[in-house]
């Protein structure tokens, strides 16, 4: 590169960057170029959102929707005699026709809009929610009368509550759906987690029951979407109404009469044929329920809450209560109830249901026991004033008044509604033994003792005396064999061993022969027993009357005396202690003591003894959950019969009985036909043990 052509990129060079900086902005330049910018991108930002906002906002009213509110309006809507006009008002619109022209406003979220404007799609000042909302009101409009026809009118409302109420009954009645909500008990308190609230059959959050239309188009609406007009006809009746426009309505009354648990809910109407079809021959009444606990022992609380239904003209029945069940019946139903220990809920109408289909769930680790549901059918007319009617039962399973009930409550297909079995009695005998002897001596005895510790005391003390002909029968079947201890010691000593054991027995049943004693004359008094003792097996966690009871240590004989809760948990016997139950499995241990020493020969079947032992201690993880009242039955049945044993040893002179034994030994003996073939059956069994062991030898 020579000299000049250098010199000339210089000077290129030295004119750019004069250029350039003569040139160069000022700071108040950037600072008005960035706030061009700025503004610049906040105007396209602003173009894009209003872009999506038009391309999501709702303003297609289309003419079709446009040209239906005026006939949805007319359709639910109440007509002015003097103007003709026709207004609708809801929470969601406002709306007029006179003619063909529609006046209002419509709900916009927190505003309103005009319908002239929301018809016109001009939403002008509004936000993209409110009109969103608008526009879903205006449709909520046309699509509920259209589907809904004149029900549409009673879809919004505000729900209230009143209180229809006796000395033991409170409810509350919804106007959204016009159903029972809550449903309290008075004289009855809820026992689980301390909580000493009044029991509630019915709560508005966990139960909830509504009728069912279905309409000649096959379009289905139930109760529970209506919100109702309530009529308060006097102290016990109240009506939630549906009013329509020719002066037709739908409603539901309900009477509590005074002192009664039972609330009769009747359907009333007029003019329904205009609404409904006229062929509509059923309806729908279905239920759903989360049953709370309530006590405080859960195992039993579990085990006695199911789903109870009769068919007509048959016994009671249940679905099971410790899983999961479901019951379809296709047959005429009287009555089912949702039941829990101590309460139930029993729906029992006039007529019958025509069939039902009843579910019921069990819930884990929850205070909710259990899922009930019942979708039932009842037939049903248009056309009639009172085409329905349903005795609802809110109360206690108390057998006096559940049995009262069937004189009370009017039935037109069966007499008998055997509303008792709600109050489980074990088998039928057993159930017999209850209801004739155990619950009326029991409620003799609380009608003029206010403690029920010392009202078991006094039932256990009657029991011992009706069934004392059997206890003294077999105490001296034991004296006897008692008595014969020495000769039986003697024949073991003389046939010892395995290979004796046909002999031993035979000299054994021959020496009870002779001397008019019989080992199995003990057993029959004990069998005899057993009812009465399986009766109070029964009896005790059913009776309500326990509920809250206290007695010595025991707050609730209706549920586990808890003494104390041990920081872990035993398999089979939980983590608490009860005290009632280790005192009837102390007793038990003694009796059986007792016992063992009255047996002679229990030397030589020391498996057998430990056998004895172990039942008690097995009692003992048995009872641990179930009701202190019961425990301590037991535990005062064993008490007293170990005194009766301790009097029976001092009283009875066993030199007499034993004497009179060897008296009876020298007189000639018949041999009973059961102790014939015993010995008959003794002997060939001998006979062909000698022969088996014959051919053995020869081998």
């Amino acid at each position: 590169m020579d000299k000049n052509t250098l010199l000339g990129l210089l000077l290129m060079a030295a004119v750019i960057f004069g250029f350039t900086w003569l040139n160069s902005p000022s700071e108040e330049d950037i600072a008005a170029a960035k706030a061009q910018q700025e503004q610049l991108a906040a105007e396209q930002e602003r173009q894009v959102k209003e872009a999506a906002e038009k391309a999501l906002r709702p303003d297609s009213v289309s003419a079709s929707e446009r040209s239906s509110v005026a006939n949805a309006v007319k359709m639910v809507g109440v007509t002015d005699t003097a103007t003709n006009a026709v207004s609708f008002k809801t929470q969601e619109v406002n709306l007029s026709v006179s003619g063909e022209s529609v006046t209002g406003t419509v709900a916009a979220a927190d505003t309103v809009i005009s319908i002239d404007k929301l018809m016109n799609n001009d939403f002008t000042g509004l936000s993209l929610a409110q009109s969103k909302a608008a526009v879903e009101n205006l449709r909520k409009v046309i699509t509920d009368a259209a589907q809904f026809r004149d029900f549409a009118r009673h879809m919004s409302g505000t729900e209230e509550y009143v209180t229809l109420q006796n000395d033991v009954l409170e409810l509350k009645l919804s106007t959204k759906g016009g159903r029972i909500a809550d449903a309290m008990l008075k004289d009855y308190y809820s026992y689980i987690n301390g909580d000493t609230a009044n029991i509630h059959v019915f709560r508005p959050e966990h139960s909830n029951y509504n009728f069912t239309f279905t309409t000649a188009s096959q379009q289905r609406f139930g109760t529970h979407q209506f919100y109702f007009t309530p009529i308060v006809e006097n102290d016990s009746t109240v009506t939630m109404k549906l009013n329509f426009a020719n002066g037709g309505y739908w409603g539901i009354r309900y009477t509590l009469p005074k002192g009664s648990y039972v609330t009769k809910m009747e359907v009333v109407q007029s003019k329904m044929d205009a609404y409904l079809p006229a062929n509509m021959a059923t309806i729908e009444f279905n239920i759903a329920q989360n049953l709370i606990r309530t006590e405080e022992g859960r195992t039993f609380e579990e085990r006695q809450s199911a789903i109870y239904y009769k068919y007509v003209g048959e016994s009671p029945k249940d679905l099971e209560s410790m899983g999961d069940d479901e019951k379809s019946l296709e047959q005429r139903v009287k009555w089912f109830a949702f039941k829990s220990q101590f309460f139930s809920a029993v729906f029992i109408p006039k007529t019958s249901f025509t069939s039902a289909n009843l579910k019921s769930k069990v819930i884990k680790n929850s205070d909710v026991l259990k899922v009930y549901d019942a979708q039932s059918v009842l037939d049903y007319s248009s056309k009639d004033e009172n085409p329905i009617s349903i005795d609802v039962y809110f109360g206690p399973n108390l057998y006096p008044l559940l049995s009262d009930l069937d004189d009370q409550i009017v039935s037109e297909n069966d007499k008998d509604l055997h509303l008792t079995s709600l109050v489980p009695l074990g088998w039928p005998i057993i159930r017999w033994i209850s209801t004739l002897i155990i619950i009326p001596v029991f409620h003799f005895l609380g009608g003029f003792i206010s403690n029920y510790g010392i009202i078991i005391l006094l039932l256990t003390l009657f029991i011992k005396l009706i069934i004392f002909p059997f206890t003294y029968k077999s105490m001296m079947s034991q004296a006897k064999m008692r008595v014969l201890a020495p000769e039986i010691k003697e024949i073991n000593e003389k046939y010892p061993g395995q290979e004796n054991a046909m002999k031993r027995s035979q000299k054994t049943m021959e020496l009870y022969s002779r001397v008019g004693a019989s080992p199995f004359s003990g057993c029959l008094p004990m069998i005899l027993q057993m009812p009465v003792l399986i009766a109070m097996f029964w009896f005790f966690p059913s009776c309500i009357e326990l509920r809250g009871q206290s007695f010595l240590w025991a707050s609730n004989l209706a549920a586990p005396d808890v003494i104390f809760t041990l920081p872990f948990s035993i398999p089979w016997y939980g983590s608490h202690v009860s005290l009632f139950c280790l005192l009837m499995t102390v007793t038990n241990v003694i009796y059986t003591r007792i016992n063992m020493q009255n047996q002679p020969g229990n030397d030589s079947m020391p498996m057998m003894k430990w056998m004895m032992y172990l039942m008690p201690v097995m009692f003992l993880f048995f009872f641990n959950d179930y009701a202190a009242g019961l425990s301590y039955y037991y535990f005062l049945s064993l008490l007293i019969t170990i005194v009766l044993t301790w009097v029976f040893r001092r009283c009875v002179d066993e030199k007499k009985v034993r004497a009179q034994m060897m008296e009876n030994a020298k007189k000639p003996k018949k041999k009973s036909g059961w102790i014939a073939r015993l010995e008959e059956a003794q002997r060939q069994q001998q006979a062909a043990l000698r022969q088996q062991q014959g051919k053995g030898k020869k081998k």
